[in-house]
């Protein structure tokens, strides 16, 4: 199966969404005029701002169910979106009784199977694609956080399953909301119809702080399945390292801008702030430069870093024949917002049919081959990224104190790209 994206159907996306016929599982409650039922599978801080997002986006929604492997991150969720003085004007949209509560390691399904119409996909990014394959199988919308995955077997995984929700015409919405800016919507229209001359080099750039979510350790009471999953970002299988978990919102610029995804690339990194050898710092980077280069010879310089009380940028700069343009969210950063919009228009018909499955899928596996040709310091190809059998995901009958090996710190020169 060839999943790459030509340039020219990145293009056409917009010209050929009168074409598609919808597929809406609450269209008689939309047609009445009644609100579509979101269920939101992951309920910490970014799952929590997706529903507030949507609230604030559009007006025909109402907050159904929730699920999370935790009780205490729902019941925090449902707390502070009762109590944000922001949501105040929201409480009527938010009806998520007792039994649509869902927790522990099924708890996705639960959710899946009720009675809801688009699903917010905001768990940590290695079950995502586990969780988005199910989404699609029960034919239901999704709204799905970046990245799509962590490593090249289970983003497959998730290609092929993006691959049938476009066939079935479900509506995909991407948590890369530079795709719903209007900054970068008018910027990108004005580039791809040539305003602003041929794109001669990309540099992406997230030189941000360290994200580290238990700073005190491990509570006597969390097994090691648990501890993995409340400490995340330290985890290689469950995050992707940074490059691939946040990283990928410049990554997925340069792409959008390029129409398409790099063939190659090598590059360095390591850790410096974040300490080695321990499980609170885990065993993922802290830095990353990586040297991506596309089919036509353009060059992406990619760097991205998390250190305390030092300089930050988050931007891309894009270089053409003509001028070299510094590009940032919108103040305010609209992009969340409109992103949520845009889905609930695709769904009911309002407005374009929206399907960014595919294309953010690329880029996440962009980012994986980033990481990979710095973690294992050779020069990785696209090819080789979309044959490799490395895969983070654990095998078992999952619990809270499941115990496995997880991934040693990658060295370069010892780690080895499978």
């Amino acid at each position: 199966m060839d999943y790459r994206t030509t340039r020219r159907s990145f293009l056409a996306a917009p010209a050929a969404a009168a074409a598609y016929e919808m597929i809406r599982p609450g269209e008689a409650r939309a047609a009445g005029g009644e609100k579509l039922k979101i269920g939101l599978i992951g309920c910490g801080g970014r799952g929590t701002q997706a529903v507030v997002d949507n609230m604030q986006g559009d007006g025909g929604t109402e907050l159904a169910a929730m699920a999370d492997l935790f009780e205490d991150h729902l019941e925090a969720s449902l707390k502070k979106l009762r109590e944000r003085p922001d949501m105040q004007a929201y409480q009527h949209r938010i009806q998520v009784s007792p039994e649509m509560r869902f927790t522990g390691f099924d708890a996705y399904k639960k959710l899946i199977a009720a009675p809801v119409d688009v699903v917010f996909l905001a768990t940590p990014p290695g079950w995502r694609p586990i969780h988005f394959e199910a989404v699609v199988e029960a034919n239901k919308h999704v709204f799905c956080e970046k990245p799509f995955g962590t490593d090249p077997v289970n983003v497959r995984r998730f290609m092929a399953a993006a691959k049938k929700s476009e066939e079935k015409k479900l509506t995909v919405v991407s948590g890369a909301q530079r795709r719903s800016d209007p900054f970068y919507l008018e910027q990108l229209d004005r580039l791809h119809q040539g305003e602003m001359g041929g794109v001669m080099a990309l540099d992406a750039y997230w030189v941000g702080t360290p994200v580290i979510q238990q700073k005190d350790g491990r509570k006597p009471n969390w097994g090691e399945f648990e501890w993995e999953h409340r400490n995340w970002y330290s985890n290689l299988w469950l995050c992707g390292d940074q490059i691939v978990e946040q990283h990928l919102h410049n990554i997925d610029v340069c792409n959008w801008v390029m129409g398409t995804h790099p063939v190659k690339c090598w590059g360095v990194g390591g850790a410096v702030w974040r300490p080695k050898g321990t499980d609170i710092y885990g065993n993922i980077y802290d830095h990353f430069a990586v040297d991506f280069e596309y089919a036509n010879g353009v060059r992406m310089s990619s760097y991205c870093r998390q250190y305390e009380h030092c300089y930050t940028r988050v931007n891309e700069i894009i270089t053409t024949d003509r001028d070299r343009m510094t590009w940032t969210q919108t103040k305010g950063a609209p992009g969340y917002r409109n992103e949520h919009t845009k889905l609930m228009k695709s769904i009911r018909g309002e407005g374009p049919y929206v399907n960014e499955a595919m294309t953010v899928a690329e880029s996440t596996m962009t980012c994986i081959m980033g990481r990979e040709a710095a973690y294992s310091g050779e020069m990785i190809t696209w090819d080789m990224i979309m044959a490799s059998q490395q895969d983070l995901f654990p095998k078992g009958n999952y619990s809270y104190d499941m115990k496995w090996a997880a991934s040693p710190f990658p060295v370069p020169g010892e780690y080895k790209f499978v």
